[in-house]
């Protein structure tokens, strides 16, 4: 419920499909007030379908979006859920990020990143962990593994 987002300084937007999440949010009246969480700094993290819900636009059967994150997400990107796959992100990036393994299930794919969106990390040369300021993403489901570093991060972010 709305009200439950006082007194909160992260807020997780999980995986799982957009679609359901989308019309979640829309049916419990928390659009408005996610947009104004974040507005108000909150720090925000999405996940796979949570991305796609942050993101300004979605593609490939596009769901509404909070439009908080300045990238468009092409949803189901990779193929069908038969088609997941783990992959290490991109060597020559941040040393921060080096050696994340990234698990990807009919994941989304970040495209036309704006000016203020920082890539973190990519896989095959394609944005996978983006920040923007307080808000950030991610393509693939970090929860799956034991490496903690996109959570760490973001709660590092909070102090």
């Amino acid at each position: 419920m709305p009200g439950d987002l006082a007194g909160l300084e992260a807020l997780i937007l999980p995986g799982g499909e957009s679609t359901t999440i989308s019309k979640g949010l829309a049916r419990h009246d928390l659009v408005k007030p996610i947009q104004e969480f974040a507005e108000a700094g909150g720090a925000l993290l999405g996940t796979c379908a949570g991305a796609i819900v942050l993101s300004r636009a979605s593609r490939n059967h596009p769901v509404p979006t909070l439009g908080l994150l300045d990238v468009e997400s092409e949803r189901n990107a990779y193929g069908t859920q038969l088609d997941s796959f783990v992959a290490s992100v991109d060597p020559g990036g941040s040393e921060a990020w080096a050696g994340l393994e990234c698990v990807f299930i009919r994941a989304p794919r970040f495209l036309d990143p704006g000016p203020g969106v920082e890539v973190l990390a990519r896989v095959d040369g394609a944005p996978v962990l983006i920040r923007q300021g307080r808000r950030w993403a991610c393509t693939f489901h970090p929860e799956l593994t034991d490496d903690l570093r996109v959570h760490e991060a973001l709660l590092d972010r909070l102090e």
